[in-house]
Order: C-alpha cells, then structure tokens, then sequence
C-alpha cells in the first residue's frame, strides 16, 4: 500500500539521520516522501537591538522572513539532493512557523499516514520550557509517528 510519509529537517547530522530513516522507510515501500523545514522570522526585538540602545520602535523590514526562508529553502534543497542520490524522490517545503506545528499542519494537508521525528534535537532550558517536537508530535499527531534513534 502506498504511504505518505512526513519528516523534518533542521539541516543539523541528527535530523540527517530522521531523514535517513525516512528515506529508507520510503524508498522500502515505495512510499511519497515529504521533507519538511520549519523557519521564523527574525524577531522584533533582535532587529531593534542591533539599531542600538533597545529602541523597540525599530521597524521589521518587510525582508526579514526572506532570508529566513531563503536559509531553510537551501538546506532542503541539499536534503533533496541527498536522498536523490540514494534514489528517494522527495517533495520538500520551507513552513512558516515552529518545527512540531509544521509537520503536524503538514502531515494532516497530505493525510499522511507516518511522521518520522528524531529523538535528538533541542537540550537543556529550551527543551523544557518549549518541549520536544518528537514529544509534541507524537501527543497531537493524527496518524502514526516513528521516532527514529537519532543519537
């Protein structure tokens, strides 16, 4: 039976080894693959600090979510290239947004049938505070979700 299949990039060696998985799940059943990468904009108050003294009345240039998007465009580009040359069509997309909610949103248009997440990413304060996208996405996903042994 042919699947859809939904995985997350971040360009880092551990969501490499997702997307590897993933690729070979695809490749294995002959399955679609979709390769997706969360991206934001550069925040507010990053842009106003760099115009000094904190001045938050600094405006966001309407560019600013561009080379952001670029960025996460180009990684998914050299994932795409990756998988073709181990013989995995994939289909890639840039999201606007946090990580777990793109493949979550992704996964849900498609009707995937399988998300693929590592167990390795975010440590430390921003783990607790935000939690882990495999942890979000196993919780909220309505289909099944492989956790791939990323680390």
């Amino acid at each position: 039976m042919h699947r859809t299949i939904v995985v997350g990039t971040d360009g880092s060696p551990t969501a490499d080894r997702a997307v590897d998985v993933a690729g070979s799940l695809a490749r294995a059943g002959n399955d679609e693959l979709h390769v997706v990468m969360a991206y934001r904009a550069v925040r507010t108050a990053a842009l106003a600090s760099a115009g000094g003294a904190g001045d938050v009345s600094v405006p966001v240039p309407a560019w600013a979510d561009d080379a952001e998007r670029d960025a996460a465009e180009a990684v998914l580009q050299r994932t795409r290239d990756r998988l073709a040359r181990d013989g995995v069509h994939a289909t890639v997309t840039a999201r606007y947004g946090e990580a777990a909610d793109a493949l979550l949103a992704t996964a849900e248009e498609l009707d995937a049938q399988l998300i693929v997440v590592g167990n390795r990413g975010m440590t430390g304060v921003r783990r607790y505070l935000l939690g882990s996208v495999a942890n979000r996405v196993a919780h909220h996903a309505r289909c099944s979700v492989h956790i791939a042994h990323t680390g």
